[in-house]
């Protein structure tokens, strides 16, 4: 037997922490093997993830060129500049009538830095945090590389698809809960929650000491009704928002928080030695991006017009049942009636019809092998050829 070298002992001790396994985030997979079709000469119909298809702002490009003109991008302060939080500010009273201090605002590396540093400044090792299923599956995937306990509570029809206050105090009472994150609009549903069922929730948590954060990344594309703020229900409430979304920015990773007061410091530590500050130019162009909400109003209509041409052909496709699309871009269909496999069915769909969607397992491990979900942040064209594809295959 060779005797092991100096590289052969070193290498041995590469191997990676238990906290790094976690699942893929499937979506990714997907587009991968769209991306192969699409090498060999396919066109595929790309409702696999959750990226308008229009580009920033104009007033943010045009920000973000001048910023580079001038030819210096500092560090920020930790929390972000001064001036893209007041703006920050100033859009929870223009859109919500909500006064919100600027020195409650965090600026953040997108959504994803933002639940990073809201479970490392809420949370211990060991804490049960309840999220609902079907969910952002990277919820459940942080909380478990911060050795957190992700607890999954399922949702229903019968609550259109929202956590119930009775629901989170019973998984409570069978173990304490530390927090709980509720998304509205939610990924992958799209259904939302109105002002009375997130002030009962909210209130439930309170009466429990259970730590409440509220996930609106999606919010301004709301069609079923207006959404609301968990920032004008609660002080005490911790808010995540971004600009990828409704601002069309994914890949300049800029988004936001609304803290308690008590967190802000301990938050601006974390963000200090986690990444010193958020992206200069993505600051600079987040804060110009407010002038473009006419822009953004157009391409929302547009998401309308999609989800239009989605509930009225899916079913004539053969896919007959889905989820209340009351916001976001998502329409999550029950594909129960054709198979038990959701990623078996979405990886034949991307086969033989060219049009990519993400399986259900992504969203819910309990009963996604039922459901598909379909993102229609592209064209109305694109829209409306891949139902005819979904059903011409589905015939």
């Amino acid at each position: 037997m060779r005797e092991a070298t100096p590289r052969d002992r070193v290498s041995s001790l590469l191997t990676a922490s238990g906290r790094s396994d976690v699942p893929p985030f499937m979506v990714m997979d997907v587009m991968a093997a769209a991306a192969r079709i699409e090498a060999a000469g396919g066109h595929v119909i790309h409702m696999e993830v959750g990226q308008p298809a229009a580009g920033a702002p104009k007033p943010a490009i045009a920000a973000a060129q001048a910023a580079l003109a001038d030819g210096r991008i500092d560090y920020t302060s930790a929390l972000g500049i001064p001036s893209l939080r007041a703006r920050i500010a100033q859009h929870y009273s223009d859109t919500y009538g909500c006064a919100v201090d600027a020195e409650r605002i965090i600026v953040t590396t997108g959504s994803s830095g933002g639940f990073i540093l809201a479970f490392l400044a809420m949370f211990e090792p060991g804490d049960r945090v309840a999220v609902t299923v079907p969910g952002y599956p990277p919820y459940r995937h942080i909380l478990t590389a911060l050795g957190c306990e992700p607890v999954l509570i399922e949702t229903s029809g019968d609550t259109r698809h929202a956590l119930t206050g009775e629901a989170l105090l019973a998984a409570h009472r069978k173990a304490p809960l530390k927090g709980v994150l509720v998304g509205s609009p939610a990924n992958p549903t799209g259904t939302m929650m109105s002002r009375e069922a997130l002030s009962t929730l909210m209130a439930a948590a309170d009466s429990a000491g259970i730590r409440f954060i509220s996930d609106e990344i999606y919010h301004g594309l709301d069609y079923a009704f207006a959404a609301v703020t968990a920032a004008e229900l609660s002080p005490n409430a911790l808010v995540i928002n971004s600009f990828s979304k409704y601002f069309c920015m994914t890949g300049w990773r800029v988004g936001w928080m609304v803290v308690p007061d008590v967190l802000v410091r301990p938050i601006e530590r974390l963000q200090q030695n986690l990444s010193i500050s958020v992206p200069t130019l993505s600051q600079i162009a987040a804060e110009a991006a407010f002038e473009g909400r006419e822009e953004m109003e157009a391409i929302k209509r547009g998401y309308q017009e999609n989800r239009r041409i989605l509930i009225e052909g899916l079913p004539k496709a053969g896919l007959t049942k889905f989820l209340p699309a009351d916001g976001a871009f998502y329409l999550y269909a029950d594909v129960s009636d054709f198979t038990a496999d959701s990623f078996a069915f979405a990886s034949e769909m991307l086969e033989k019809a060219h049009v990519a969607a993400t399986p259900g397992v992504d969203f819910d491990p309990i009963h996604g092998r039922a459901f598909i979900r379909f993102s229609y942040a592209r064209s109305a064209p694109e829209m409306q050829e891949a139902v005819a594809r979904i059903a011409h295959w589905l015939k």
